[in-house]
């Protein structure tokens, strides 16, 4: 595990260097006593893949909900907003997964992060997230700050959503790419019903992300929470719009898929039946000639023509010339 501190003075961040890993809580309880003392600013702990017991020591400090504790420690979180009516101002807890594109495989690839907002302090508490935090600092500029812990909040969530529209996007185009695929006559019908179900899989992974955070992100600008100034309120609604809209494309993008694997199938099976009707045809044509060979070639002694002189040319005549007129039909209905 490791864990940054950083304090804001309403204009910019700092980063504080505490000793050691135990450290750290104490760092953080002086420095929000400090901002608070100040009336203004605020402190921002952030910890990466902490283990059980790692969170105690922010307990008593930041007055986290034991549940809040337990939360932050285990991960595993489906997304949500939940509001603590603690002492004075309480607390607020969002989760959100956090998901980054591998390009050269179409994979959607899925983290963790959490946010918890409270009085002159935000906890945020990261796991597989591929610096969905970092990039979140460096959107933080004064003008942010200003708005207080919230901007935390904000700059997180704006990251992490972000992320889903661009994938969406990526998976999108992936999508169109195999639909040209499929109705194009001159691509090579190999692997098209894997690659149906791994892109399959790989929107819905996206799915899972994206659509259960837009009612949280919704309620955190249409709710009134304590916590979430005004001023914020139009800034978190441009991420639950953003949200929405990942959630939506995602949606198009799967029903889309669906379109897509049925036809395909429809294909499959047209091809399956020209093959058996040309098959079809081929065993007619030698059925002929199998029919005529086998009558005469019946062990008989009085049989019509066996003692002509021509009755073996005409025989293959007559069955060339039946032949030829199958193929010729067959041809025509297009069997052939």
């Amino acid at each position: 595990m490791s864990t940054t501190l950083r304090t804001c003075d309403s204009t910019r961040l700092d980063d504080l260097a505490p000793a050691g890993p135990g450290d750290a809580p104490a760092e953080a309880a002086a420095a929000l006593a400090r901002a608070r003392e100040a009336g203004r600013g605020f402190v921002w702990v952030h910890l990466d893949d902490p283990r059980e017991g790692d969170l105690h020591g922010y307990r008593e400090p930041l007055g986290l909900h034991p549940l809040a504790v337990e939360d932050l420690e285990t991960g595993r979180q489906r997304p949500k907003l939940e509001v603590d009516a603690g002492e004075g101002r309480g607390s607020l807890l969002v989760s959100a997964r956090t998901t980054s594109y591998d390009d050269s495989r179409s994979a959607v690839e899925t983290g963790e992060v959490l946010v918890v907002l409270g009085d002159r302090w935000v906890l945020t508490v990261s796991r597989g997230d591929d610096g969905v935090v970092d990039r979140a600092r460096r959107r933080l500029g004064a003008e942010a700050l200003g708005m207080g812990a919230v901007a935390v909040l904000h700059a997180v969530l704006d990251v992490v959503v972000d992320g889903y529209v661009a994938i969406a996007a990526e998976l999108e185009e992936d999508v169109s790419q195999l639909e040209r695929e499929v109705f194009s006559p001159d691509s090579p019908d190999t692997g098209t019903t894997s690659r149906v179900y791994e892109l399959k899989r790989e929107v819905l992974e996206l799915l899972r992300a994206a659509r259960p955070l837009v009612e949280p992100a919704r309620r955190l600008w249409q709710t009134d929470l304590d916590l979430v100034p005004e001023a914020a309120r139009v800034f978190l609604r441009d991420v639950s719009d953003h949200a929405v809209q990942a959630a939506e494309s995602a949606e198009s993008t799967a029903r889309q898929l669906g379109d897509v694997h049925s036809a395909h199938l429809a294909e499959v099976g047209l091809q399956q039946n020209d093959d058996a009707r040309r098959i079809s045809a081929w065993a007619a044509l030698a059925a002929v000639p199998t029919l005529v060979a086998g009558v005469y070639g019946m062990n008989f002694a009085l049989m019509p023509e066996l003692q002509w002189r021509y009755g073996y040319p005409v025989a293959l005549l007559v069955m060339l010339t039946i032949c030829l007129v199958l193929h010729r039909a067959f041809k025509r209905s297009g069997w052939l």
